[in-house]
């Protein structure tokens, strides 16, 4: 019997490998499998197999590599580089027309495009905290529907 989340295994699949792995972090196919049956997806190897051979033609680099015994998978290439995305952090960080809130944001989502571990990586590099950065704004905005909103 399948597991409810089945349609969702090449996609659940494509996320484990993007945040869990990298250029020097790893999962077997036993440790996919399990990350695979956190999301209620039941998975044999040969599908995995297939799942990850079509990541690869989508275009998400994954990449096999066998060290003695054992066959380890990872994801090596992204949209962005690490060194790209701390460079767009930099540049979002010491802009003075992008609020502090702002700013946060945009980190979190440049985060979101790395491995959990490159992630961490920038987490402790970026202090945006005694830049001069303009103050939150909020701006009215007439709609026409009686009530106050705003941006």
């Amino acid at each position: 019997m399948k597991g409810k989340n089945q349609k969702l295994k090449l996609l659940y699949l494509a996320k484990i490998m993007q945040e869990q792995t990298d250029e020097t972090h790893y999962l077997t196919m036993p440790e996919i499998i399990s990350e695979l049956a956190k999301y209620d997806i039941e998975a044999q190897r040969k599908s995995v197999y297939d799942d990850l051979a079509t990541l690869t033609d989508y275009g998400i680099d994954i990449v096999k590599e066998q060290s003695g015994s054992k066959t380890y998978y990872h994801c090596v290439s992204r949209e962005f580089e690490l060194a790209e995305i701390r460079l767009i952090i930099d540049a979002i960080s010491s802009s003075k027309f992008i609020t502090v809130r702002k700013t946060k944001d945009l980190i979190r989502k440049l985060e979101n495009m790395l491995s959990l571990y490159d992630a961490k990586l920038i987490d402790r590099e970026v202090y945006v905290s005694g830049r001069i950065k303009k103050y939150e704004r909020k701006y009215f905005l007439y709609c026409g529907c009686n009530s106050k909103c705003y941006s």
